[in-house]
Formats: structure tokens, sequence, C-alpha cells
């Protein structure tokens, strides 16, 4: 049997993901930092293994590190063959490796000896990334919806989303909330890589000429950084920024953070502590212990408003709608938003 290998483009191969399944074979390290989302790892190399391949590859060069690569991946071929047929029931699967080099080339002839069909991507991984920070940093039509902490706008955002508007949801795609308290409830964050992966699906899901709402947002979601260009787009991008009293946004905020042990809470308040003062953070503290828990929300209100304040300053003249409210009803707010809109579309 003659062995064949098709390698794609980048934008070729993910078009076929949509109905073929996906194998990345690089190791379980790699592909934990960083993979193409629906991918299923079947290393060829464990962390270990990779590590002592590459180095004597450097040492020695190619032929010792080919022979050591495939003495120490031989014991468990049949398990990764085994792990392809079970990924790709249908007989074609997509293959990729850090470079479109030796191990998807290599995984690729050993899934072809069970009648499997391999499409490896070109260039691999490094190629896939190159392409979607481009696609990521190329020009949308964004809009920004803004507002100072605890006036719902996530909630807003999916209300609008159910309306036909089109939004990335940029918190949830980061596991955070956005603030010190952010992480609370959260499942643990994707890394900065990852989360650019799972923007460019988003994204791509997206129709080209309508406008993409995002949510405000710092440079920085929780541990999570946005691309540099993505987020030079959404600076530049129209904001329409909802503001509402202390008082409006204090119900919602006690709803959801008294659910949590005060334990966290008080260790969230630590991290803007140098940002409070000393004697603000001592009484919101304070407050947390005896289970006053409005006295404390409104203490680290104060401290994000001026800083949201101040950060909607710096903005060009005209680039910011702001919206007042009294109600911190979703439903109400969405079609203020959506109404601001209309005027920078």
């Amino acid at each position: 049997m003659v062995f064949t290998l098709n390698k794609l483009p980048a934008g070729e191969f993910l078009k076929l993901r949509e109905n073929l399944p996906v194998a990345d074979v690089r190791s379980p390290g790699e592909y934990a930092a960083g993979h193409i989302p629906g991918a299923v790892n079947i290393p060829l190399f464990d962390d270990a293994q990779r590590a002592e391949v590459g180095t004597l590859y450097k040492k020695e060069g190619n032929l010792k590190a080919v022979k050591l690569g495939i003495e120490l991946a031989a014991p468990g071929m049949s398990s990764k063959l085994q792990a392809g047929l079970d990924l790709a029931p249908g007989g074609r699967l997509l293959v990729y490796c850090w470079r479109g080099g030796m191990r998807s080339e290599a995984m690729a002839w050993l899934f072809s000896l069970a009648g499997l069909e391999p499409l490896v991507l070109r260039g691999g991984y490094k190629a896939y990334r190159n392409h979607i920070l481009e696609d990521i940093c190329g020009e949308r039509n964004y809009l920004i919806l803004g507002g100072l902490t605890g006036s719902g706008k996530t909630g807003i955002l999916r209300y609008m989303n159910s309306a036909g508007e089109q939004v990335t949801d940029l918190e949830g795609l980061a596991s955070h909330r956005g603030s010190a308290f952010g992480a609370l409830g959260q499942a643990p964050q994707p890394s900065s890589e990852h989360f650019a992966n799972m923007l460019f699906d988003d994204l791509s899901a997206h129709r080209q000429e309508a406008p993409v709402w995002l949510e405000d947002e710092s440079r920085n979601i929780g541990t999570v950084f946005m691309p540099d260009c993505f987020y030079a787009r959404m600076q530049a991008a129209p904001v329409i920024a909802l503001m509402m009293s202390i008082e409006t946004r204090m119900p919602r905020l006690v709803r959801e953070y008294t659910t949590f042990p005060v334990e966290e809470i008080m260790a969230s308040v630590m991290k803007i502590s140098k940002r409070l003062g000393g004697d603000r953070t001592r009484e919101a503290l304070e407050a947390l212990k005896r289970g006053d828990y409005p006295a404390a929300i409104k203490i680290t209100l104060e401290y994000y408003d001026k800083s949201y304040h101040y950060g909607l300053s710096k903005r060009p003249e005209g680039q910011v709608i702001y919206i007042n409210t009294e109600t911190d009803d979703e439903a109400v707010n969405a079609s203020l938003v959506m109404q601001a809109a209309e005027s920078v579309r």
C-alpha cells in the first residue's frame, strides 16, 4: 500500500473541521496550553518524551532523535491507533502537530495503516495561530456595552442576543467576570493563547455585515490577556455606557455575592487593598465580618466607579454615548442600549 500524505492550508483545514474530527498529536502539555477547539489529544510523545527527543535533536542531530522517537513511541502505537479509530468512525480525520512535520506525518501514516484517511494541517498549530490572529486583528464592526460595575451588562447582552443582536461574551470565554471578584464561582481560566483560539471561533460564527457587541473590558480579564490588536479594535469602537446609581445596583450585587463564602469575598477585597487604601480596606473587611454586605459593596463600588469614569474620560470626544437609567430591569436597559446604538451603527 502506498501512503500519500495530504496536507491542507489552515483555512481549508478549519472549514473541514465543521464535519470531521480533529486529532492534536502534540504532547499533553502543549495541548493544555492551547489547542484548536474541539480537537482531541492523541499525543505521539508525552511531555517528558518530547523534551528528551528535543534535547537529543539539539545535541546530536536529526537521525539520533528520530531513532529515539521511534523507540519511545513504539510501545504505545496500538493504543494511539485505537484512539484514532475511536475518534473517526467515518474514516476521515484531521491531524496536526506543532509545525506540521514529523509528529503529524508519523501519526497520519499510523492512522492510514488502519484504513483511515488523515488530512494534515500544513504548517501545524503554528500556521493555525498565524491564521486566526490575522483574522482576529482584522477590521470588524464592534459596538461596546459599557457601564458601571453591577449594571447587569452580561445579562443585558444575553437579552440582546436573544433579540437577534450578535454578541461575543468575552467574560464567558475567559471564565471570569472581570473584576477582583470575577473568579468567584467560575471554572478555571483558559490560557491567553487558548482564549484567542475560542475567540476566533466565536467571531467566525457572526455575520460580517452586522455589528458585534462586546462588553467593555480591561486588557486582561483575570489572568487572560486579550490579543493586543483585538483590544486596540475594542478601544476604537463606539461605547454605549449604562449609568445607574449605587442604590439601583446594590440589590443585584447583594444577591450575586452573598452566595459565596465570606472568606472568599474578603480575599477578593484584599486584591484591591492598595487601591482602596488601608482605612477603606479595613472598613470593608469589618463590614463583611459582621454580615453587612451592602456597606462592603458600597466601598468597593466607589473605587470601581471612580476608576471607570476616569477610563471613559480618556476616550476621544463623541466616542461614548451615556445612558442614564433608574432600573436594573435587563429588558428595559437592553432596549435603551439598542435604541442608543442606532446612531452609531
